[in-house]
């Protein structure tokens, strides 16, 4: 029996604990704002001692709580310095880190999927995992014909603790709204859990992999391992080595950072337009670098893990998002507006002015109007300070738009990938991925933003 079913009702109540936590420090604070102390200060308090707690809970399980925190930790950029600072190193943690499953019950999984000589396909073995994740966890092995091998096991029980894990979870999304600005959590909660069925089955993700890896078998930048072999709850794949994305943002150098940042963000783009999926899952967790690209051995390859979630594309990305990108680099107000209407990010019942709408996503497209941008937290806190802030116009009109079901995966992964750019503080060329791979996309930027040196830097 699984360590995730016995220990269902810890769980729980460590799950349903949080929002007592948040009752408490509400009142907390509302005594240090009787006292004296601006509401300022004392809400910054109350958002790090309501993180600290979160992420301490999610940090301790698997399941729903740890997809839920790898989903929010990409988002940590956009928050305050002063709040993001004291538990970034916890955000990571979540990234590629959960407590293991016992020996006994790995050998069981095992020897169930794989048959009571399961040790004969392997010359290695190593019980000790090398990683863990929402609902499984990696050994590192050496398959029979002697080629390194990652071997995801998925742990007994997982679906279940998922779904009750975001269902909990869900039950107070609005209290952990504030965390990050400018964010709605319970979307995100409803479509993790409308994606538990597809991560599960490690066949399908068997599929999305060997896709990938076929595709970019011989690309000089992204290395995708091939699939070994698969079956129910068990996944083997080649074992990549590389420097984790992690390790990167935390002590990376400005070469390391602007091409990991850069292959991030050709990736995200070229890989619905060559497979016709979109990798929907891009923690930092799930990227390596690996030495020796196109221009030698001090060069940088990006290696891509767990396709367990991916957004089936046929075609690429809808033409609508590059068509609209591209008229709102020129400006052109009223054509984006009647595409945004059509697609139904503005529903027929509302009317808006397209000069205002226009205003509202300049902003948030600058990284596409330069040559080079610096992706950075303070231009991540400033995008979400600005949607955030209910006295804002851009926080008035957000409030109008709607995200159409077809769009949200697409829209997750996109400001996820994002996240992780800024957490890179990555200089990117992102509109030449744009130009290359996005359908519908053409730029016609002139004047000043089009000069080949351009590298806008946020302070």
């Amino acid at each position: 029996m699984s360590d995730l079913p016995r220990k269902a009702v810890t769980r729980t109540a460590k799950l349903a604990a949080l929002p007592l936590g948040f009752a408490g420090r509400a009142t907390w604070g509302l005594g240090k704002r009787i006292v004296g102390e601006s509401a300022e200060i004392v809400g910054r308090e109350l958002q790090q001692r309501t993180a600290e707690q979160l992420f301490k809970v999610l940090g301790e399980l698997k399941g729903g709580a740890m997809k839920f925190g790898q989903a929010l930790s990409v988002f940590e950029s956009a928050l305050p310095e002063e709040i993001a600072g004291p538990y970034r190193a916890a955000l990571t943690k979540l990234q590629d880190a959960a407590p293991p499953m016992p020996t006994r019950t790995v050998h069981a999984v095992l020897e169930e999927r794989l048959g009571p000589d399961w040790r004969d396909l392997f010359e290695e073995f190593e019980d000790k995992p090398a990683a863990a994740a929402s609902i499984g966890q990696v050994h590192r092995a050496v398959w029979h014909d002697g080629r390194e091998v990652a071997v995801k096991v998925q742990y007994p029980g997982a679906g279940e603790a998922l779904l009750s894990d975001l269902g909990q979870l869900s039950r107070f999304a609005r209290l952990l709204g504030p965390l990050i600005p400018g964010m709605d959590i319970k979307p995100l909660i409803a479509e993790l859990r409308d994606r538990v069925s597809e991560e599960l089955d490690y066949g399908l993700e068997a599929q999305a992999q060997a896709a990938h890896a076929e595709e970019f078998a011989d690309d000089p930048d992204v290395v995708v391992p091939a699939v070994v072999h698969q079956c129910e709850q068990v996944l083997v794949t080649e074992w990549i080595d590389g420097i984790p994305l992690s390790e990167i943002i935390a002590d990376g150098t400005p070469e390391q950072r602007d091409r990991a940042g850069q292959l991030l963000a050709r990736f995200l783009f070229s890989g619905p337009a060559r497979t016709g999926l979109l990798h929907a899952d891009p923690h930092p967790g799930n990227f390596r670098l690996l030495p020796g690209g196109p221009a030698g051995a001090d060069d940088w390859r990006l290696g891509v893990l767990d396709f367990g979630t991916v957004d089936r594309l046929a075609g690429g990305l809808p033409d609508p998002i590059g068509v609209s990108l591209r008229m709102t680099l020129d400006g052109d107000a009223e054509t984006v507006y009647e595409l945004l209407r059509t697609e139904g990010f503005v529903k027929e019942t509302i009317a808006l002015d397209p000069d205002a709408v226009l205003d509202y996503l300049l902003p948030i497209i600058e990284p596409a109007r330069v040559e080079a941008f610096t992706f950075s937290r303070s231009w991540m806190r400033s995008q979400a300070a600005r949607i955030a802030d209910p006295r804002s116009p851009a926080y008035q009109l957000g409030k109008q738009l709607n995200l159409p079901p077809a769009y949200l995966l697409i829209h997750r992964v996109t400001l996820s990938t994002i996240g992780v750019l800024c957490q890179l503080n990555a200089t990117v060329r992102l509109r030449d991925e744009l130009e290359e791979w996005l359908p519908g996309f053409v730029t016609e930027v002139t004047g000043d933003d089009a000069g080949e040196d351009d590298v806008v830097e946020e302070a």
